[in-house]
């Protein structure tokens, strides 16, 4: 796998592929800079070396032009990360763009127009990905936020490079990561699967069973497992369509040797709201009209016990409605049994938008060893995918 750490950029263009899909307020200024904060390592080091950049993303999903998405949103806050500001091309590819190329002095820095203001970027047309190709000497792709999309920008561009690309120290530290949870982590490993669904995981379940000795079930899936052997869940978020499936996994789980883990209590509520009323059951007797809405706190210190004996820990998906301070509490200790764990030398790798987002609302990011810049791309690492963008830097 070449990297960047591979390649001196002296006197080279390097064409980066980032992913600047960042959230913008109602002034159009960037609310969270955590994506431009994590592509910042590859930019300084190519300008250390003495090179130049150009910068290609895409921000939201426009339909042709849309000013609202205009990645000259962005420059403002990619300037104070740099610490300089850099310049923008109006343009993605064409003249103009392939003017401002040539007027970049080495230690400068271009962010092109948006990717996606052009229908071919997500078609993947090849005569597109070619223009592209003519704005760089080298090709780096840092976003792992969209390696699974077979987009010009990220699958068919590096085409173009067969002897001058490679990964961004981002996409690699992705890609290293993953591979330290699924193919060499030190055991015990355990995953953490929560959120809403079991049929949205079991592909995921399917690909680690193999690799994982622990498997902890919490938020609204684990009450279809409660349900399929026999429990009463009351009012409880549950697939009925998937009980035979919970009980296929858990079975393969033990032809497997993973344990797996559900919670034993539940906070419920009578109402899916803030200011419901609430109590705690053992997980399997939820009377009628109470909704679980997080793990118990006998279920807080079970898992947290679990965690804390793992040497890798995967953690996909919330064990509650987090965003309510009321049902936040089973999340929030998990995440602090993960951090405390990761304190004393285990590998945490977390996944998945909601996971992402309870980590921060926590302020516990800083604490685990990886948090993952890509939600959809982790998802199908996890699954077991060659992702497109991560193929084409390796053909």
């Amino acid at each position: 796998m070449t990297t960047l750490n591979d390649i001196h950029f002296k006197d080279k263009c390097a064409l980066i592929r980032v992913d600047f899909n960042v959230p913008l307020d109602g002034q159009m200024n960037v609310s969270d800079a955590t994506r431009i904060d994590a592509a910042l390592p590859t930019i300084l080091k190519v300008l250390k070396d003495g090179g130049r950049c150009v910068l290609m993303s895409h921000l939201g999903r426009p339909k042709g032009v849309d000013a609202s998405c205009s990645l000259e949103h962005i420059i403002p806050a990619l300037g104070e990360a740099l610490g300089f500001a850099p310049k923008f091309c109006s343009s993605t590819v064409g003249p103009d763009a392939q003017k401002a190329v040539e007027l970049l002095n080495n230690g400068e820095v271009l962010l092109l127009e948006n990717l996606r203001f052009h229908d071919e970027e997500t078609k993947g047309t090849e005569s597109f990905a070619k223009q592209l190709s003519l704005l760089g000497d080298i090709y780096v792709n840092d976003a792992f936020g969209t390696a699974h999309r077979e987009h010009a920008s990220t699958a068919v561009v590096a085409k173009f490079f067969p002897d001058a690309k490679c990964f961004g120290l981002l996409l690699a530290k992705e890609i290293d990561s993953i591979a330290q949870v699924m193919e060499h982590g030190k055991k015990p490993v355990t995953a953490i699967l929560g959120g809403a669904k079991v049929s949205s995981k079991i592909t995921i379940i399917d690909n680690i069973l193999g690799p994982i000795d622990h498997l902890i079930i919490g938020g609204g899936m684990a009450y279809t497992f409660i349900k399929a052997q026999g429990g009463s869940i009351g009012d409880s978020l549950v697939e009925t369509d998937k009980l035979d499936l919970a009980l296929s996994i858990l079975k393969r789980a033990k032809e497997n040797n993973v344990m797996v883990h559900l919670p034993v209590d539940t906070l419920v509520a009578d109402a899916f709201s803030e200011k419901a009323q609430t109590a705690i059951f053992p997980i399997g007797e939820i009377p009628e009209g109470w909704m679980g809405l997080d793990i118990g706190p006998k279920t807080r210190d079970y898992f947290a016990k679990i965690v804390a004996e793992s040497k890798t820990i995967l953690w996909n998906g919330p064990v509650g409605v987090f965003e309510m301070p009321t049902f936040a509490e089973g999340t929030k200790s998990l995440g602090k049994a993960i951090a405390s764990a990761t304190e004393s030398g285990a590998f945490s790798l977390v996944g998945g938008g909601d996971s992402v987002a309870a980590v921060k609302q926590f302020n516990l990011t800083g604490q685990m060893s990886y948090v993952s810049t890509g939600g959809g791309a982790m998802l199908e690492s996890l699954e077991g995918k060659v992702l497109p963008g991560v193929a084409a830097v390796l053909d």
